[in-house]
């Protein structure tokens, strides 16, 4: 019998939004395309967030609490790991290129953060992001010659890669969606005279939604009335989506629901009359890609 390659894919930071998104779209990729001859190794924060078939799952729960963690497991842990399991391919899906021994290392990087500028409402309600943005090209840099591809989602992100890291083997993987629920997508919210509008997103000082609740506010009244606005915010969340919802609660038509899993943002998507995208900074904008799906 012919011995099985293995293939590892590296996100164990990722637990939320696009990145999770990706990551699950990649899994159920390569597990259908598996007729045995693969074994899929999945290195993850948690497998709970992940329900696939023929998959392999090692959690590690401690990467997301602290950034030493994390770096111990990239640089240190997983050349011991890869070592161990002798890989024959390792993607890993989250930016950083790890100290493995592997012949085919790619790395996928999917964060812009290093071309953005911060605002002083970054710096107050996302210094984290902030920081990153002046550190993660440095945390891009290590390493990154390891990799047999660099794999990014735009083209104006392979120049700058190029150009930034005298780079030749760049990859653009666009994010292909698969599998979109649009069940009978009969758009009935359409006929209605009050339109349902959406934006999807986690609370991060730089998607903007205050462009949204400030546009919406100078709206004349009767235009109020004919509008409501479903946002992804819970004031719990992080002191950014305290400072949205605070500021503007007193506006009836915006409606603060939280975050949804990708089924119910799925299920959003087949109600709304439209998607509203006012984020200042991605690498792709999944939530765009998706709603294109729904022909609306």
């Amino acid at each position: 019998m012919k011995k099985q390659k293995i293939f590892v894919i590296s996100g164990i930071n990722i637990i939320d939004a696009g990145p999770l998104s990706i990551m699950k779209d990649f899994l159920k990729e390569l597990s259908g395309f598996n007729n045995g001859s693969l074994k899929i190794i999945a290195l993850v924060n948690s497998s709970q967030l992940f329900n696939i078939d023929n998959i392999e799952y090692y959690e590690f729960p401690k990467s997301k609490k602290n950034w030493l963690n994390r770096i111990y497991y990239e640089y240190i842990y997983f050349k011991k790991f890869s070592k161990k399991i002798k890989p024959d391919y390792w993607i890993s899906m989250h930016d950083i290129t790890p100290n493995i021994i592997c012949e085919n290392q790619y790395v996928y990087c999917h964060n812009a953060t290093p071309y953005y500028t911060p605002t002083w409402k970054d710096w107050r309600y996302g210094s984290r992001a902030s920081l990153f943005s002046l550190l993660y090209i440095y945390l891009y840099k290590i390493n990154i010659r390891k990799n047999k591809g660099v794999i990014v989602q735009q083209e104006w992100l392979r120049e700058k890669f190029k150009n930034r890291f005298n780079l030749d083997k760049i990859i653009v993987a666009y994010p292909k969606i698969t599998n979109v629920p649009l069940g009978d997508n009969k758009q009935t919210s359409i006929k209605s005279e009050i339109k349902k509008i959406f934006f999807p997103s986690f609370p991060r000082s730089f998607k903007n939604f205050e462009v949204i609740c400030e546009a919406y506010s100078i709206l004349p009244k009767e235009y109020q009335n004919r509008l409501i606005i479903y946002l992804t915010l819970d004031e719990n969340l992080n002191s950014y989506a305290s400072y949205i919802i605070n500021k503007y609660k007193y506006l009836e038509g915006l409606k603060f629901i939280g975050l949804l899993s990708r089924a119910q943002v799925y299920e959003y998507y087949k109600e709304m009359d439209g998607l509203v995208f006012p984020s200042k900074l991605e690498s792709w904008g999944l939530p765009i890609t998706e709603f294109k799906s729904f022909n609306k």
